[in-house]
């Protein structure tokens, strides 16, 4: 059984990535003395303060995450919000004082973002997010640079999750295992392939997509509400934007894209990306050994998983 990261053991990951970002900030100039931490799960978000500058470090990442394909990753974030913030899109854009690139320093990966000030008496309303998706994603359909189709699915590490999770039955029973493998099978082969997918869902048209619930992620400054971490910007149908939230807030969404001139969410599809989704909560589970906390938020997704039809319908 894999043990899990103690409360000591965070607090020194978090220190050694704070160490990094400010050492790698002082080295490209920056006059770092005040450093805070913004934010810690998944990324430790640092600004190195007195500049205007956010440093976003990974540090919870799949078992075999090398630093050159998470470099990969983030500079297609990079390029992606200059080219949104370029255009007058309301983004948290790259720092204009650092170099657009992936950073690599003691071991982790890091970018760097222009600072905004958090506007936190600002409670965020979802319904209204989900009709300013489809700005966002009228914003995108013009982007120039290539990216890969559905990689915000992140197939490998669902694969690698369900063959690691044979050996974990203390996070998933035999009987749900079996099913999330069996769904897996049916749904893979419409995330790797384009032409899998363009052939199940004929008509289907592909766009640049935020890639990880934009509706959760956009930043309330106080100058205005910012789009943010498009750390798994992809090309996909613009249902994936939308997985496993519900009609409110799809109907949200649909008002949002007839603005826009553009089409509402597709049910067929919608049911393949909320399978593909649910696929990917189960394989966060072997995360929750360098992320304990993560245990309580995967768990009530976990039970809604159960009570949903098998692999979105995709199988029928």
């Amino acid at each position: 059984m894999t043990d899990f990261v103690t409360s000591q053991g965070i607090a020194r990951r978090t220190s050694a990535a704070v160490d990094a970002a400010v050492g790698a900030g002082r080295e490209l100039g920056l006059p770092v003395t005040d450093a805070r931490v913004l934010h810690d799960l998944f990324s430790v978000v640092v600004h190195l303060a007195p500049a205007p500058v956010v440093a976003r470090v990974p540090t919870v990442l799949p078992h075999g995450t090398g630093l050159d394909s998470l470099a990969r990753r983030q500079q297609a974030e990079l390029d992606v919000t200059r080219w949104l913030a370029d255009r007058g899109t309301p983004v948290i854009p790259p720092s204009p004082l650092l170099p657009r690139e992936p950073v690599q320093r003691d071991g982790f990966s890091m970018t760097f973002w222009q600072f905004a000030e958090e506007d936190r008496g600002k409670e965020p309303d979802y319904v209204a997010n989900c009709e300013i998706v489809a700005d966002l994603h009228a914003a995108m359909r013009a982007y120039p640079g290539r990216l890969t189709f559905l990689s915000a699915a992140e197939p490998w590490f669902v694969t690698q999750s369900l063959v690691e999770l044979q050996k974990r039955p203390d996070l998933i029973g035999p009987d749900d295992l079996d099913r999330a493998r069996r769904e897996w099978r049916v749904l893979e082969p419409f995330v790797r392939s384009r032409p899998a997918f363009e052939g199940r869902f004929p008509g289907i048209d592909l766009q640049p997509v935020h890639g990880d619930s934009p509706p959760a992620n956009i930043f309330s400054g106080v100058g205005g509400d910012l789009y943010a971490d498009f750390e798994l910007v992809t090309l996909g149908p613009v249902e994936w934007d939308m997985a496993a939230l519900g009609p409110v807030y799809e109907s949200a969404y649909n008002r949002g894209a007839r603005r826009n001139g553009m089409r509402p969410l597709n049910e067929d599809v919608l049911g393949f990306v909320n399978a593909v989704g649910m696929l990917r909560v189960i394989a966060c589970l072997p995360l929750t050994s360098q992320l304990p906390s993560l245990t309580e938020y995967l768990k009530p997704s976990v039970d809604q998983w159960r009570t949903t039809s098998f692999a979105g319908g995709v199988a029928d």
